[in-house]
């Protein structure tokens, strides 16, 4: 009969660590270990997790890792020592469940970290206080809780949400009249009886939480601003909050953006954006026809499913982090959409498509699910997915990448298993692929590169399944692994593209060796994305570049110190680099983070909280919490900081 530590240890075997599972070495508690237990403890909905102690992680090549059993020295102390930790350095305490268990003849660790109940969320470790010791269970990682976790841990110990912030300095006149009959006319069709509709204008925006009551005077709420602010206010006081359509032509993002592409920015509030917004995105997707029944008249329908891109662009807007100061961007290629917005998914990939939703804004999701023009049980992802199957195209491609702090989906243009397609594979009928690995060799040659979480949605299969197929295909000489652990992905090799396809380098993506400027993989360090190459954020690290707002020019001498910015720059020349650069202008750290090629996150809490904590910056408004809050320097009388 097996135990438990045998049943997770060859899970690990199979699959690496995953969502449930973290192997450790076991010769003492480290934070590191209690960074786990805060993940395990926070993580909607998945009941917790397992930390098994007296196992090592081992480097394997190719193959990611591997995991040898080394056994612990002194179970007891080390039992003793995990309970009373979790105990003291937790807050609110943890009580774990731990078992020693022996596995030929070495002693292990087996601990179960319960999910905590929703009103003692966030766990975090008290020698980090917060938000730094709160993390999430992302994969097999633990990753440190964003402002937008942390929100909606908390939103459940109170009612007030992010988006019901009042904007100061807002007034009811900031309310655009067209919005709110709007939705006066979308309820109605959605309701007719709905109570809302017998209010006046300023008891339903009130009731909507559109509205609030802020020292002593009304104003907008960030949702009311959103959702019925007219197209000027909205400019004022949150003057990258747009959409950016941009027309690409051909398959690739090309170095010259000023001539590659045109765009098309998009301001106003949601209830008349949204229907906007997807009628610009309709009318560049190509026209299908057919003619229903004995009718002699034409039909167009769009290639796309309408309710796919509707579906895509209301959740890329309602689902967006307000907290940052930059667009939504759609971009348009000759093979793909691709819809980016900022703000990681809340709910953990690999659950995308469960019923069951997690809102950022909370307030903005109510009024839009009213409308009828959005849904909050989680079935939208689950919609789309449907929807592309019945089309018979490649299901949507999803990515939710917390480092950069932004969600993107792939809708690529492209029937799958056209006669192309059919015949193209036909070339690898001895390896009798099954139509999972088919389904992923169509998408990759499209594509340009695959990823676990990529086949997963191509082919609704879990990871380990997933881990197993593409190890075939790579095995077979059709795919090049790249990376490790969490950050592998897969290319197409020279083999699966044959001398008769055009041929691609190492890390071109589609056919034409184009290479998406969402996909990456040339890059070793970082797995595919869709977020390598925004247009519209060309900063990177060692490169100057003033991020697209109202903001001047750099001076020269500041551009060039930027420039010679090293990637891993000494904190201290980090710290004066942003001195100079909140004394040269007041900046947000989305500002920031897009000048020096940083996460503002990162930027936050590592330089900009310490030094405002050491008088060398300070805030610029009064309210810390002020949605346009920026930092500017401290400059003594004699000009020094």
């Amino acid at each position: 009969m097996s135990s438990i530590f045998s049943d997770l240890l060859e899970k690990l075997q199979m699959g690496d660590e995953s969502v449930e599972i973290e192997a450790k070495p076991g010769k003492a508690i480290a934070t590191s270990v209690l960074q786990t237990v805060s993940a395990f403890s926070n993580e909607p909905g998945r009941g917790g997790g397992y930390i098994l102690l007296g196992v090592d992680e081992e480097p394997d090549g190719l193959f990611g890792v591997s995991f040898r059993v080394s056994g612990v020295n002194n179970p007891g102390k080390l039992q003793a020592d995990l309970a009373t930790r979790c105990a003291n350095d937790m807050s609110p305490p943890v009580r774990p469940q731990i078992d020693v268990e022996a596995h030929e003849d070495r002693a292990v660790i087996v601990a179960f970290i319960p999910e905590a109940p929703t009103g003692d969320k966030p766990v975090y470790v008290k020698s980090e206080g917060l938000p730094g010791g709160a993390y999430r269970r992302i994969a097999n990682t633990d990753q440190h809780c964003t402002d937008d976790d942390l929100s909606v841990l908390y939103q459940n110990r109170s009612t007030t949400t992010y988006d019901a912030t009042p904007v100061e300095g807002t007034t009811p006149d900031d309310i655009e009249p067209a919005a709110v009959r709007e939705y006066r006319i979308r309820r109605a069709e959605v309701k007719p009886d709905a109570g809302e509709l017998v209010f006046g204008d300023t008891d339903l925006l009130y009731a909507l939480g559109a509205t609030a009551i802020h020292r002593g005077r009304q104003c907008l709420t960030i949702a009311g601003l959103m959702l019925f602010g007219k197209e000027a206010s909205l400019r004022r006081f949150f003057p990258m909050v747009r959409v950016d359509y941009i027309l690409v032509p051909g398959r690739e993002w090309v170095p010259d953006p000023e001539s590659a592409y045109s765009a098309v920015e998009m301001r106003g509030p949601l209830v008349l954006l949204i229907p906007r917004v997807v009628q610009q995105v309709l009318s560049d997707v190509p026209m299908a026809f057919s003619l229903a029944g004995n009718s002699i008249h034409r039909k167009d329908i769009p290639l796309v499913p309408r309710a796919v891109i509707r579906e895509a662009v209301v959740n890329a807007l309602m689902h967006r982090s307000y907290r940052h100061s930059s667009p939504v961007q759609i971009i348009r290629y000759t093979n793909r959409i691709e819809i980016r917005n900022p703000g990681a998914s809340l709910v953990a990939e690999d659950r995308l498509g469960e019923p069951g939703s997690f809102p950022r804004n909370e307030k903005i999701a109510a009024s839009l699910h009213e409308i009828g023009l959005a849904e909050t049980k989680g079935t939208g992802i689950r919609a789309m997915r449907q929807a592309m199957h019945q089309a018979n195209l490649t299901p949507p491609l999803f990515e939710s990448d917390r480092q950069r702090d932004e969600f993107g989906v792939m809708l690529l243009v492209h029937h799958l298993f056209s006669q192309e397609d059919i015949a193209w594979l036909g070339r690898f009928k001895e390896l009798n692929l099954s139509d999972e690995e088919a389904r992923s060799l169509a998408v990759i040659r499209e594509a340009g590169a695959i990823t676990n979480a990529m086949f997963r949605d191509i082919n609704g299969v879990d990871s380990l399944a997933a881990s197993g197929a593409l190890r075939r295909l790579r095995d077979a000489g059709l795919l090049g692994q790249r990376g490790k652990g969490r950050n592998t992905y897969y290319i197409p090799t020279e083999h699966l593209l044959g001398e008769s396809a055009p041929r691609m380098s190492p890390g071109s993506g589609a056919r034409d060796g184009a290479q998406s400027p969402g996909f990456n993989p040339g890059d070793m360090a970082q797995p595919p994305g869709f977020g390598s190459q925004s247009p519209g954020f060309t900063s990177s690290v060692g490169k100057a570049a003033t991020p697209s707002t109202d903001l001047p020019p750099l001076p020269p001498d500041l551009a060039q110190a930027v420039q010679s910015l090293r990637k891993k720059a000494e904190p201290e020349a980090m710290q004066q680099i942003i001195h100079r650069l909140c004394a040269w202008h007041p900046l947000r750290p989305a500002e920031l983070g897009a000048i020096l090629g940083r996460n503002p996150e990162y930027l936050q809490k590592k330089y900009l909280a310490p030094m405002r904590q050491r008088a060398e910056l300070e805030f610029t408004k009064p309210d810390p919490a002020d949605p346009q809050q920026s930092y500017r320097a401290v400059v003594a009388e004699d000009g020094q900081p």
